[in-house]
């Protein structure tokens, strides 16, 4: 593989260069919030959507410079990275952005800084996995809800302790509960599930990340007349759906096959994935 770059606040610097300090916020208090993001073909998809979700955060964690962050500035700086990095067109792209003042608790500036990454992937299209998904429901921590609860912080302990979770127990993925032991996500993921003829997800409220590609399969299961519940949902849903699958805009639709006892189906999964791949 060719030599690896990112971009550090503007500049192009070698992937291995060390460029953080002890004093930075996001190592140290985990302030800041991640973008993970899809290139395909050459295009960075849902940019839009994005970009309007990184506005949002930033601003709600009360980061200056947020508004000069836009699409155009989205765009260009991946365009830039991508033909730096020779990763072709289609790459998983990932934007960190973090307060860059010194201080403790009370930071001494406001300042945003950013790093950019990029990493070549395979597909040219958003792949369904062939083999379903083995899930468990991680149940030692609960997710708390509240107005950060929809943001993609640097604060991921969650789901670190998750991920241990799911390679202790050999599994593919595992769900993720909020305070009120509602479902809420999984370790990776937005959650759906097809019961009784309908898709149901949880809803903002419910505490789940306010994922990108949530909110491109709502869009299309609407157009596609099928019957769409956010809503507040009890994890007992695994043991009578038809189907459940996960969302996320690196890896767009990933069907879930089993949960204990419990087999579903792919038929509504492998439906929105196909429109998925014509947008």
């Amino acid at each position: 593989m060719s030599k690896q770059f990112i971009n550090f606040n503007g500049d192009i610097l070698p992937a291995d260069q060390q460029v953080l300090t002890i004093a930075n916020r996001g190592f140290k208090y985990g302030d800041g919030l991640f973008e993970s993001m899809r290139l395909l073909k050459g295009k960075l998809m849902f940019a839009e959507l994005h970009t309007e979700r990184i506005r949002k955060g930033l601003k709600l964690l009360k980061m200056d410079s947020w508004s000069h962050l836009d699409t155009w500035f989205l765009n260009e700086k991946v365009e830039e990275l991508v033909r730096r990095n020779k990763t072709g067109p289609d790459a998983r792209i990932r934007l960190t952005a973090f307060r860059n003042g010194e201080g403790l608790y009370n930071p001494s500036s406001n300042h945003m800084a950013f790093v950019l990454e990029a990493s070549q992937l395979s597909e040219s299209l958003y792949k369904m996995n062939e083999k379903g998904l083995i899930i468990d429901v991680f149940d030692e921590i609960t997710k708390p809800v509240n107005i950060l609860s929809n943001l993609k912080t640097c604060n991921s302990l969650i789901y670190v302790l998750a991920g241990i979770f799911k390679n202790q127990n050999s599994l593919d993925e595992v769900m993720v509960l909020n305070s009120n032991g509602f479902l809420c996500e999984s370790m990776s993921s937005n959650v759906f599930a097809v019961y009784d003829r309908k898709l149901y997800t949880p809803a903002l409220s419910e505490g789940c990340i306010a994922g990108v590609m949530r909110q491109v399969v709502i869009k299309l299961a609407k157009e596609n007349g099928i019957e769409l519940v956010e809503a507040q949902i009890s994890p007992d849903i695994l043991n009578e759906a038809d189907e459940v699958f996960l969302t996320n805009a690196a890896r767009g639709i990933q069907w879930v096959m089993g949960y204990n006892s419990k087999r579903y189906f792919n038929e509504v999964s492998r439906f929105l994935n196909e429109k998925l791949n014509l947008r």
